[in-house]
Order: structure tokens, then C-alpha cells, then sequence
């Protein structure tokens, strides 16, 4: 009886994305003997909260602060560490032996490795509400890549709309940028003040965090930036682009010219290649975002496929730098490169280092917890934006029959444009939850399948005629 070849490895471990989880992991690796190679989509190291860091001129460095500057410093090192590091490189499928399959110039080729990191990171969360498409409507985040990409900031009047400390960072960075912002809208309900006390206690042990977060806010208050509290029933008006933002607070209801909109209401795990894998999730009630189910390494339910920082769960940057550096250890373990005792030994400054990043993780995500009517939306909100399918088209779905965003796509389309449903895929999930009267666990998320991104004949053409790619290095 013939056995089916095994496929050959082009190197001890393959990681996806360059961010802090997976520059950590890699310099990590390397140092204990792994053959590694790196593969990111972005022209260079940092990922998106390290985005140009490593070319970022000083006055753009200092405008976005010490904690981005950090990232020189570790991308430094992920340079030095003699990792194979290939940029440019869109990764568009995963097989389950862990073969990536990625496009570099045009040209598609493989890597394999007995071990997989994934360290795709974390996306904004869609903030569906009634005008939010019109243009001069941005993610918050948008705004502070265009600061890291081209030193470039909103013109006109700038209303950020939203809540978390990304939405109070950037702020204060417009303003040192010499922005005009014009308010602050924070949509976080007034009883998220409540349910948050009780983890104030280990936020207080995270005193530098917390210290981070009223100075941003006394800062704010300082240049006299209007800001409003629990606000509701939020609308973005305009014709041809956005012109005003209308909202209740406080029993009033208030209508601020604007000329650009920032939303943001958190970040959540980009899962798309541990849902293309089939891996366990599980719906995190307290982030309201699935998380890929993973062990003290890293590991998920599928062999030798490890996710490491904010694509497992949602804690920001240190953290991921923790968690990519213990997960390496993992694969050395796995691979027999070390033993158990070592594992433990090499694992423990990292781990003590996770945790002090953690600890004010359940305070931050109580007190900024999204409100239920963003994803309770009216009928005319568009969810899908690809395929322009309103929340009351998902609706219909459910009244049709449907129990399950699979399969609302063969009635609406929805999930199936060019994101393949990272914009729309949590939204439409608890929109059909509320409308079930189930929970989002219950009702489940899409099924992803390749490519994950777009990608051109040519690159497939080229994959066929080109040689081997996955023959060892010597």
C-alpha cells in the first residue's frame, strides 16, 4: 500500500505578517535556530500601528509618540535577526498541510513549513450607520496611516464619532498635527461606566495605562474640544459627501457641520485565514468578536497552525510582542529544538510581560463596549458595502428562512464582494442574532474560502512556469 508523498519544507517556520506579534516571533526564532521566513503584504516592516516606521522622518515620529517609536527599535531587530523576510508578498491561500500560497510582483509562489504563525493582526470594527458610506467618512485608523504614510491630516472640520482609546489617540494627534478637530462624539452607553467599576481594581495595577488615557483626555479638554457623552441615534448627513453630523445626548439633539467623520468603535481579530483553516472560534462576549481558540503556545486546533497578537484576541501591541515571542518558543518545543523545561524557563519573562499588558484588558473593554444600536441599525443602513445590501435586506433574509450568513449570500449577495466579508461579516452576525433572538454563537459566521484576496491570471500563470518554489534552500 503507497503512502502520499509528504511535502517538502522550505523552512522551519513560515510566518504571515510583520507586525509586532510577528517581528517578535521571528527574532525570537532565529535565535533559537529556526529557519524562518516572514511573509507580509505591506513595502515594509511595522504593521499597521508600526506602519513606515522604519522611514517615518523624526517630526512625524515625535507627532505619533513613543509608543510608535518603540516600533523602530523592534523592527531594528526583526532586520538584523537574518529571518528571510519577503514584502510585497499578499498571501491569498492557506492549505491544511500549511502550505501559504502568496502573489510578490505578479508572480504567485509557495512556502511550507511544519509549522505556521499566523500574525495577521487586528481590523477596525465596522460602524454601520446611517450614512457612513458617504464620502469624507473614514475609520479613525485611516487617518492616522495617512499620518504615517505621508505626514498627511484631514482638511476642514474634523468630527471623530465613536469610542476607545485609539479614537482619543488619534484626536490628539490631529491636534498636534494642527488639525481642526471639531468634537468628539463618544457613542459608549453611560451604563458601561457601571459595569466597568468592578474591574477597576486590576486596571489601577496598570498605572501607566492608565495614566496614558487621562492625559489624552486632559489634554483634549485643555485645547477645548467639545466632547459628548452617550451619545445616540447618531446619523452622518449629507448629498454628495458628508456635511453634518446629527445625534441625541444628554435629551438634546445636536447637528455639528462637519467636513470629515472618523468613526471607530474598537478593533476586533482579523480571522480570515484561521476561518479559511476551519480552526475552532468562539465568540467572545466581552469583545463582542470571535476569537480563534488557541493554547498557552499558540496552538490551534489544527497541527502546527499557531496565531499569535491581535488576530487571537484583541489586547494591543506589547502584548502581541509577547505572545509572538512565546508562540516561537512553542514551535521550538514542538519541533524538539528544545525541551520542556527550557520552553518554560525561556517562556516566563514573556509571559509576566503579557500579563502586565492584560491586566487592564476587561476595564478598557467594559468601559468602551459598543453600543447595541450599532448593530441594531435601521432597516436603510448598508452592512455590506461591497454588494450595498442594507441591514433590512438581512433582515428579510431571516424572515425567508435563512438561519446563517452563508445563507443570506445566495439570496443577497451579501459577504460575496471583493472583502469577502471582513467589513460586513461580524455585523451581519449579530444583526441576524438580534433578529433570531439567538445568539452570534449560535448563529455563526462565514465561511471563507480562496482566494483571500483578489489576485490576478497572471500571478496563477506564473506559478505554473516558474520553478520549483518550494525546493530547500541550502
Amino acid at each position: 500500500m503507497s503512502t502520499a508523498p509528504q511535502p517538502v519544507h522550505t523552512h522551519d517556520l513560515a510566518i504571515i505578517g510583520a507586525g509586532p506579534a510577528g517581528m517578535s516571533a521571528a527574532i525570537t526564532a532565529q535565535a533559537l535556530g529556526l529557519s524562518t521566513v516572514v511573509l507580509d503584504e505591506q513595502p515594509r516592516s511595522g504593521g499597521q500601528i508600526y506602519r513606515n516606521v522604519t522611514v517615518a522622518p523624526p517630526t512625524v515620529a515625535r507627532l505619533l509618540g513613543p509608543d510608535y517609536q518603540h516600533g523602530a527599535s523592534l523592527a531594528q531587530r526583526f532586520f538584523d535577526c537574518g529571518a528571510e523576510v519577503h514584502h510585497g508578498a499578499l498571501v491569498w491561500d492557506v492549505a491544511q498541510d500549511l502550505t501559504v500560497m502568496a502573489q510578490q510582483l505578479d508572480r504567485s509562489f509557495a512556502v511550507r513549513a511544519p509549522q505556521l504563525m499566523v500574525a495577521s493582526g487586528a481590523m477596525e470594527r465596522p460602524s454601520p450607520m446611517p450614512g457612513w458610506t458617504l464620502p469624507g467618512v473614514l475609520n479613525a485608523g485611516a487617518a492616522q496611516i495617512a499620518m504615517k504614510t505621508s505626514a498627511q491630516v484631514p482638511n476642514g472640520r474634523v468630527v471623530l464619532v465613536g469610542g476607545g482609546p485609539l479614537l482619543l489617540l488619534v484626536a490628539c494627534q490631529l491636534l498636534q498635527a494642527g488639525a481642526q478637530v471639531a468634537a468628539i462624539v463618544d457613542t459608549s452607553p453611560a451604563a458601561n461606566r457601571r459595569r466597568a467599576l468592578p474591574h477597576l481594581a486590576g486596571a489601577l495595577g496598570a498605572p501607566a495605562l492608565l495614566a496614558k488615557g487621562l492625559r489624552m483626555l486632559w489634554r483634549l479638554r485643555r485645547a477645548g474640544v467639545p466632547m459628548y457623552a452617550n451619545a445616540t441615534e447618531v446619523r452622518l448627513e449629507g448629498s454628495d459627501k458628508v456635511e453634518a453630523v446629527s445625534f441625541t445626548a444628554e435629551r438634546s439633539v445636536h447637528r455639528l457641520p462637519a467636513d470629515v467623520v472618523l468613526l471607530h468603535h474598537g478593533v476586533v481579530p482579523n480571522t480570515q485565514v484561521s476561518r479559511l483553516l476551519r480552526v475552532e472560534h468562539r465568540w467572545s462576549d466581552v469583545q463582542l468578536a470571535w476569537h480563534p481558540q488557541v493554547d498557552a503556545w499558540g496552538q490551534t486546533s489544527l497541527a502546527g497552525l499557531r496565531l499569535a497578537g491581535d488576530g487571537a484576541a484583541i489586547a494591543g501591541a506589547l502584548a502581541a510582542e509577547c505572545s509572538g515571542a512565546i508562540a516561537a518558543i512553542g514551535v521550538a518545543l514542538a519541533l524538539g529544538r528544545i525541551d520542556a523545561a527550557r520552553a518554560d524557563q525561556l517562556a516566563v519573562p514573556w509571559r509576566a510581560r503579557l500579563a502586565g499588558q492584560t491586566r487592564i484588558r476587561p476595564f478598557l473593554d467594559t468601559l468602551y463596549r459598543p453600543p447595541e444600536w450599532l448593530t441594531d441599525c435601521a432597516d436603510e443602513t448598508i452592512v455590506c458595502r461591497c454588494e450595498e445590501v442594507t441591514a433590512g435586506q438581512v433582515r428579510a433574509m431571516v424572515r425567508l428562512g435563512c438561519e446563517g450568513p452563508n445563507q443570506t449570500k445566495f439570496y443577497s449577495r451579501c459577504g460575496m464582494g471583493p472583502c469577502q466579508g471582513r467589513m460586513c461579516g461580524i455585523t451581519v452576525t449579530q444583526v441576524m442574532a438580534q433578529a433570531l433572538q439567538r445568539t452570534p454563537a449560535e448563529v455563526g459566521a462565514y465561511r471563507i474560502r480562496a482566494p483571500l484576496k483578489p489576485i490576478t491570471l497572471c500571478s496563477l500563470a506564473a506559478l505554473a512556469e516558474a520553478p520549483d518554489a518550494t525546493t530547500p534552500k541550502p
